[in-house]
């Protein structure tokens, strides 16, 4: 699958769109992300409702689309269809649901993984790539233990599938999650600031 071996190196984790400012701000600040060079983007917008995430998101995917970006929405498959978006992200939640691949092949299926379990389960859907997480110590996430390297690396070794790392990510952990077998690395703040 030609798809999958062009992952960048990056993958942006949107954080929450601010309530009391408009969604253009939203899209302005993602436009200057893809301008850094972030070329894979999850849309994560848990406290909008349907509609205004569907309005979001069919702006997310045009400004994707300028820079040849692609973009998976934290959304049901519905959502994802009907916007024709490049793919969705399941929550691990929505991956545990999951008894076989939600999305035709030439879309891209992202999970979360927190354990073997999740793991070994988007194994059996055939999931195009995996975020793992908390890796690290992470101001989203504070209650959330982190795995560290060690474990990190044994959840990697139990799949074929790319993983990002996720969880206090920066550009500067990118060498170290190469080295402990993910193929990039994947932030909301570090990322969201347009480091690439």
């Amino acid at each position: 699958m030609t798809h999958l071996s062009n992952l960048p190196p990056a993958y942006l984790v949107t954080p929450e769109p601010s309530a009391d400012k408009p969604l253009a701000n939203f899209v302005a600040h993602l436009e200057r992300a893809l301008e850094a060079g972030i070329r894979l983007v999850q849309l994560r917008a848990k406290t909008l409702t349907a509609q205004q995430y569907a309005e979001l998101a069919e702006q997310a995917l045009a400004c994707c689309r300028r820079h040849d970006a692609r973009l998976l929405l934290n959304a049901p498959v519905d959502v994802v269809q009907a916007l024709q978006a490049d793919g969705i992200h399941l929550t691990s939640t929505r991956l545990m649901a999951c008894a076989t691949r939600p999305l035709p092949a030439g879309l891209l299926v992202s999970a979360a993984c927190h354990d073997a379990r999740q793991v070994l389960h988007a194994n059996r859907i055939g999931a195009d790539l995996l975020t793992i997480s908390p890796v690290l110590p992470t101001a989203t996430h504070t209650t959330a233990e982190p795995l560290g390297w060690p474990r990190f690396r044994e959840l990697v070794a139990l799949t074929t599938i790319p993983v990002y790392a996720l969880g206090g990510m920066t550009a500067d952990t990118l060498d170290e999650a190469r080295n402990a077998g993910a193929c990039g690395i994947a932030a909301i703040r570090s990322l969201w600031g347009g480091v690439a």
